[in-house]
């Protein structure tokens, strides 16, 4: 749990998640698990270090690095209890390219995983949504100083385009989570996240629509 600035807890996910033992399971990430791991396959490299920022429950990362052997995936969440559930996930995939959980808060100005620039991606699914517009500053900013230039940072979630949204569907999400808390929000492409893709030496490459009006978004370090 977390903290509203009003001091009442707020919880971490969108979803109510079954619980066995110490691993959670959300039905967001069975539903769209597939999906997402063929687009990492396709648009990011397919051998070195990845860092997942805000792993959640740590499903998608046993899904892809299964999928993907020559990637080393490191998952992980500032949350305690997804931290507990990414270490049981991974304790039971028994996979050597899957390591974790890191707790790293992405707004913080040093991830403690700068040294050498050593990551060749950089991952967040359904997070900078559901999270202050600073996410959204920090994982740009931490992107930029801890993957290795040409580097690829992956967004996915939904988002608007040029100041409309690319489906009523998303357009009532938006404002329920603005309801929930006015710092969260539907992030647009090109004016919320396009300055700060400029600021941290990102351009944009592929954008893949994907099922439930979301979004696959790449941006390239330089």
């Amino acid at each position: 749990m977390a903290d509203k600035p009003d001091g009442a807890p707020r919880k971490i996910a969108l979803e109510a998640r079954t619980v066995a033992g110490e691993k959670l399971y959300s039905p967001s990430a069975a539903r769209n698990r597939d999906a997402i791991r063929d687009v990492v396959l396709e648009v990011m490299p397919r051998e070195g270090q990845i860092l997942e920022i805000g792993g959640g429950t740590g499903e998608h990362g046993v899904h892809i690095a299964t999928a993907a052997p020559g990637l080393v995936w490191h998952s992980g969440d500032p949350d305690p209890a997804s931290r507990a559930s990414i270490a049981a996930w991974i304790k039971d995939a028994g996979l050597a390219n899957l390591k974790g959980p890191h707790a790293i808060d992405v707004t913080a100005e040093d991830w403690g995983v700068e040294a050498g620039a050593q990551f060749d991606g950089v991952v967040s699914f359904n997070m900078i949504h559901i999270a202050p517009f600073a996410a959204a500053t920090g994982l740009f900013a931490g992107a930029g100083r801890v993957l290795k230039r040409g580097g690829v940072l992956f967004l996915y979630g939904p988002f608007s385009r040029a100041g409309v949204h690319t489906a009523p569907s998303n357009e009532a999400f938006d404002a329920s989570l603005k309801s929930r808390d006015p710092r969260w929000g539907v992030r647009d492409l090109e004016h919320d996240l396009a300055p700060l893709a400029q600021k941290n030496a990102f351009v944009r490459e592929a954008i893949v629509e994907m099922p439930a009006n979301n979004l696959c978004v790449t941006f390239r370090k330089q």
